[in-house]
């Protein structure tokens, strides 16, 4: 194996990946959501869920939240207020801010907090759930999602969103226009991380399952004490859907000693020079850590085709399954893997 050799100069990497990196999201059968006073069906694997509730007779949704322009929020006595703040916590009206457009079929959404010095309250590492009921829908549609933006930023949080066909809540946000409300609620519990928890991670994702690979990533190298090792594999379809490329390309300039991305597209221009076609085992034997190595972690996300053929699907959101695929025939033991 030349896992040892990955912190080493790159080579470009030709091989193959399935048509599976920004596919649409197929249903999965209903099941409880984490949060107990929410009835949920339609979970999608992978960053993929959304999930729909019939709210009880008589009752509306919470009214959306202002954002409040105070002139006291720069006073540095004054403590940084959590938005969200979990448990029996109900949803949350953020206002829009802006929108900025990606790609094709992606934008990047600013919500403005309700105070300007507010922060999300989020950890690492945790997502949001959205939730949006249409004129004409019986049920609202929920959906998770990971901001991009630093959890300690104040004002804000920014969500990036692709577009998929027949997708109720990714075609209802990029409908959004500035000044416009949508509601919240969490933080949704994922990997509970802390530094050097472990002495090298591997991340494997597809499309936009990249958002918490990249929560990971920011929150080890901001701190300065923390000096894990990181190796990503990340797949897609085009050379234009490689979401945050402009980001993680600072952070392998920035510590080529700790970190490495591999990046795989099934339509590469005549130019591409790294991965062509399918995310294979044997990409995987070559970039990542060995199974054999003490204190490592491969973290996997995307949709319901990746899952399948690297780890095994999830079952529930909260249920991490067997370990399955590519990373169990390699040797990897079940405790190594987390599924986001």
């Amino acid at each position: 194996m030349l896992a040892r050799n990955v912190f080493r100069v790159a080579q470009p990497l030709k091989l193959n990946v399935r048509r599976y990196s920004t596919e649409p999201p197929n249903s999965a059968p209903s099941q409880k959501f984490l949060y107990g006073s929410l009835a949920t069906a339609g979970v999608l694997i992978g960053g993929y869920y959304y999930y729909a509730q019939t709210p009880a007779a008589g009752k509306t949704l919470p009214s959306p939240v202002e954002h409040k322009d105070d002139s006291d929020a720069q006073n540095k006595g004054k403590s940084l207020n959590s938005v969200f703040k979990g448990g029996d916590q109900g949803f949350v009206g953020l206002k829009l801010e802006s929108v900025e457009e990606i790609n094709h079929n992606t934008k990047k959404f600013r919500f403005a907090l309700p105070e300007k010095d507010d922060v999300s309250g989020l950890h690492i590492a945790s997502a949001l759930l959205t939730m949006y009921k249409g004129p004409n829908m019986e049920k609202p549609v929920l959906r998770p999602y990971t901001p991009t933006s630093d959890e300690d930023e104040q004002g804000h949080l920014d969500l990036i969103v692709k577009k998929y066909p027949n997708g109720p809540m990714s075609t209802h946000m990029h409908d959004m226009n500035p000044g416009q409300q949508l509601m919240f609620k969490g933080p949704l519990p994922k990997y509970p991380w802390s530094e050097n928890k472990h002495d090298h991670i591997a991340l494997i994702a597809g499309g936009t399952g990249i958002t918490p690979m990249y929560q990971l990533c920011r929150a080890i190298f901001k701190n300065p004490s923390d000096k894990t090792k990181v190796t990503l594999v990340f797949g897609n379809i085009s050379e234009e859907d490689i979401l945050l490329k402009h980001e993680f390309q600072a952070l392998e300039n920035e510590y080529p000693q700790r970190f490495k991305a591999f990046y795989v597209l099934d339509t590469p221009p005549n130019s591409w020079t790294q991965g062509k076609g399918r995310i294979t085992k044997e990409l995987l034997k070559t970039v990542l850590p060995e199974p054999k190595e003490e204190n490592i972690k491969v973290f996997v996300c995307g949709p319901p085709g990746l899952y399948k053929a690297i780890s095994g699907i999830k079952p529930k959101p909260q249920d991490q399954g067997e370990l399955e695929g590519y990373l169990k025939e390699m040797g990897y033991s079940k405790e190594q893997v987390y599924k986001f």
